[in-house]
C-alpha cells in the first residue's frame, strides 16, 4: 500500500486505495449481472477477481491511472470503485470509470464521487481532457455524465463484441476549465 495515496472525501463518501480486504466486495460488484451489464470487465470467481486487484495496483505503479475504493464515510462500508485509466501525461488526458454495488444505486453517490475524481484529475494531475466511453444502451451512465457536464462527441458503431453481439459505444468528454 502506497503511503502517499490520495484520499478524497465528500460529505458522504471517502475514496481510498484498494486493499486486499476489498477482494470480496470487488467480486460482488464485478460478478453482479446488473453491474456488469454494460461494464467491460466481469469475474466468475474470487480467484479471477485477484487479477482486477492486481490491475488496480499495476495501473498506479505504471502511472497509467489511479482507481479508488468508494466507501461510506459514516461506517467505511465499501460501495463501489472509480477512477482514471488509460492516462496519458503526454496528451494530458485519461478515461474515467465508475461502478457501484446495486444496493447503493439511486442515492446520488455517483454524482458525489465523480467530481472528486474529476477535480483530482484536473487540479492535481494537470489533465486537460477526461473521456467517458459508454455502451450506447447504458442510459443511466449517459445521464450521469450529462449531469457532470460531459459533452457527447459521437458514436463508434459496432466497435466491440459483447456476449456475441456487436455493441456501439458513445464517446463523452469533459475539459479542464481555463
Amino acid at each position: 500500500m502506497k503511503n502517499d495515496f490520495p484520499i478524497l472525501e465528500s460529505e458522504r463518501i471517502t475514496l481510498r486505495q484498494f486493499t486486499d480486504s476489498d477482494l470480496e466486495n470487488v467480486y460482488s460488484g464485478l460478478s453482479h449481472p446488473e453491474v456488469i451489464k454494460y461494464y467491460g470487465v466481469s469475474y466468475d470467481t474470487l480467484e479471477a477477481t485477484k487479477e482486477q486487484m492486481k490491475w488496480f495496483a499495476d495501473l498506479e505503479a505504471n502511472e497509467k491511472g489511479i482507481w479508488w475504493a468508494a466507501c461510506l464515510k459514516t461506517n467505511g462500508r465499501f460501495i463501489g470503485g472509480g477512477g482514471l485509466n488509460d492516462l496519458s501525461k503526454e496528451h494530458r488526458k485519461a478515461e474515467i470509470g465508475f461502478w457501484l454495488l446495486p444496493e447503493y444505486w439511486g442515492n446520488g453517490f455517483m454524482g458525489e464521487a465523480m467530481p472528486l475524481i474529476l477535480n483530482y484529475a484536473f487540479d492535481t494531475i494537470g489533465l486537460h481532457r477526461i473521456e467517458g466511453y459508454v455502451d450506447t444502451e447504458n442510459q443511466n451512465c449517459k445521464k450521469a455524465l450529462s449531469k457532470l457536464n460531459f459533452n457527447f462527441e459521437g458514436t463508434m458503431k459496432d466497435c466491440e463484441i459483447k456476449n456475441g453481439k456487436f455493441v456501439s459505444v458513445d464517446i463523452y468528454a469533459k475539459f479542464a476549465e481555463r
